[in-house]
């Protein structure tokens, strides 16, 4: 066996408007019997880094351990697509029992995705090149037909405040016949069951809550939340972090290993979406836009009889005062967005952090004992708005099967996964477009239409600092008096979290941390400088500062942890 999984016991923005397993091998933690618990009372636990005394405690505790060959944390697209290659390639070349399993903290597989999207079928070819749902001569995508809507029409335009002028269209941004639309937590869900039906192993619902070492520092597992893991299991586990933007895991292995040594720091967006169901009279099959200007950059697209609309604002803002979620709110008062919307309803609405540092960003992809895929290592392509199917592409280029484990270090040597990915056409294309982003702040537009394109090409242009270190202090501004919502077009962010179809028990620990738990003392650095940016950069309400005359500076800091949507901003 290659590893050991424990079980549970008991303005850089653009915006968007768009119109459309079973396991007969690891059991559900509450299906073992005593004979399949580890009894690890007289063994000592492994040393897991960054837990409190109380979650030390559960070292001592009975807990169901499981050995596998690769566990993939993650089961979006890129966690799927490692999935499935590794089994179509063990069934095809190996001896068909590699055991492949993929923990997806949703409950079920697709719904805590939020991207519209626009898909690129190049990956989703690549892994199912002979798949039923291509047309004759290959062409056309490989997913059911009910899931997808062919782009027939896109533009780009800028807009005032009340006006919108047509721009040239970038060609990485082109999606005419050629790229398609769908709801992508469908798209997920239907990897999920292809997953399945290939003998991966696929669980829904389970939350994974730290990495695992062996004496030599390689991770050789994962624990579940609330478990430890004992030492005397054979520690060869191949873990997968596909865990998506700014994931706690990928964290951890990227500090502890030092994998961004040699990249730039990484840059992020928020991406906030809502999706609405329109008047027939609105609603365009198959349009894409792209939009510039008032009050940022968004989207719009549609297929399906719905219609999505988004707004990502990059997280180096210099303003504390902006909210991003507000100038969504905004944004969908221009007539471009309104006109589309009106009479319409609002049934869904999500956020989620993007990786917007492309190429210079990208880390090291390997470390003992795992490695990163997806927007865990960061392979989104900015100028194209879109990261899935370079996401995908990572996850294709992992092949374990038949590898020998360098039996003194307990690892796979994995050095060859980076080595193929850096050869596909994935990470050329990031290559290609590293500098278009850093360039669009310089000079807009114009670098977007590639005027300047030879330029672009020829350097490679860094950010060496952090968004955070972008924020200003907030006595340069003045803070912003953004509109009240009408609940008919504009909503406020209650309003909109409950739209999420996310849900806690009202009595589960918080899961949001700040340095050492101390609110007060965070308050103190924080609200001087920055007059509570966190309330502001959150899409929904977690962070909040309450006016409180008995703290020393009139307010004090409040997380509300059960208002979360996982959208991945905290600290």
């Amino acid at each position: 066996m290659l590893g050991q999984l424990t079980l549970p016991r008991g303005f850089k923005t653009f915006q968007k408007l768009a119109f459309k397993a079973k396991s007969p091998l690891l059991k559900h933690p509450h299906d073992f019997d005593q004979t399949d618990l580890a009894d690890l009372s007289n063994q000592k636990g492994d040393s897991i880094t960054e837990l409190s005394e109380e979650d030390q405690a559960t070292l001592t505790e009975e807990r169901a351990a499981d050995n596998v060959d690769v566990c993939i944390v993650g089961g979006g697209p890129a966690g799927l697509a490692t999935a499935i290659k590794l089994k179509q390639l063990d069934n095809e070349e190996g001896n068909g029992d590699l055991r492949v399993v993929v923990l997806e903290k949703a409950g079920d597989f697709g719904s805590h995705i939020v991207s519209g999207a626009v898909l690129e079928p190049r990956a989703l070819k690549e892994l199912f090149p002979d798949s039923e749902h291509l047309n004759e001569d290959g062409s056309g995508i490989p997913l059911p037909e009910d899931l997808v809507t062919l782009v027939e029409e896109d533009h780009m335009k800028y807009l005032t405040k009340q006006y919108a002028f047509l721009l040239p269209e970038p060609p990485q941004m082109k999606n005419k016949d050629k790229n398609y639309i769908a709801s992508l937590g469908s798209v997920v869900q239907y990897l999920s069951e292809q997953a399945g039906e290939l003998g991966v192993e696929t669980y829904p619902g389970i939350s994974v809550s730290e990495l695992v070492y062996t004496d030599n520092g390689a991770v050789k597992g994962v624990a579940t939340k609330d478990v430890g893991i004992g030492k005397d299991y054979t520690p060869k586990l191949v873990t997968v972090l596909a865990e998506g933007c700014h994931g706690s895991l990928t964290k951890k292995a990227v500090a502890k290993y030092d994998l961004r040594k040699n990249s730039d720091p990484q840059t992020y967006g928020l991406g906030i979406k809502e999706v609405w169901r329109v008047p027939e009279e609105n609603f365009i099959k198959g349009f894409v836009g792209h939009t510039m200007g008032y009050p940022l950059s968004s989207d719009v697209y549609g297929g399906d009889g719905l219609v999505a609309v988004g707004l990502v604002v990059g997280l180096d803002y210099a303003n504390p005062y902006i909210s991003p979620y507000q100038e969504f709110q905004k944004m969908k008062t221009h007539p471009y967005y309104a006109n589309v919307l009106e009479g319409g309803e609002c049934i869904s609405y999500g956020a989620r952090a993007l990786n917007e540092g492309g190429y210079q960003s990208v880390p090291k992809l390997h470390f003992p004992g795992g490695v990163l895929v997806g927007c865990s290592a960061g392979f989104m392509n900015v100028p194209k708005i879109k990261g899935t199917h370079t996401a995908m592409k990572s996850g294709i280029e992992l092949d374990v099967v038949d590898e020998e484990t360098d039996m003194e270090e307990h690892i796979l040597d994995l050095k060859k996964f980076e080595e193929d990915f850096k050869n596909s056409w994935a990470y050329k294309e990031l290559y290609e477009v590293r500098n278009d982003l850093l360039g669009f702040d310089w000079i807009g537009p114009l670098w977007i239409d590639h005027h300047v394109d030879p330029w672009s090409r020829a350097l490679d242009v860094s950010h060496n600092h952090t968004d955070a270190q972008s924020t200003k202090d907030a006595s340069n501004y003045s803070p912003i008096d953004y509109p009240k919502p009408d609940g008919k077009l504009t909503f406020d962010i209650l309003t909109s979290v409950s739209r999420t179809g996310t849900y806690h028990q009202e009595d589960e620990p918080c899961h949001l941390r700040i340095p050492q738990q101390d609110h007060r003392k965070h308050a103190e650095i924080s609200w001087p400088k920055y007059k509570g940016v966190e309330q502001r950069f959150c899409p929904a309400g977690v962070y909040e500062y309450i006016e409180d005359e008995s703290e020393p500076l009139g307010v004090k800091f409040n997380i509300n942890s059960q208002n979360c949507i996982t959208a991945k901003l905290r600290y």
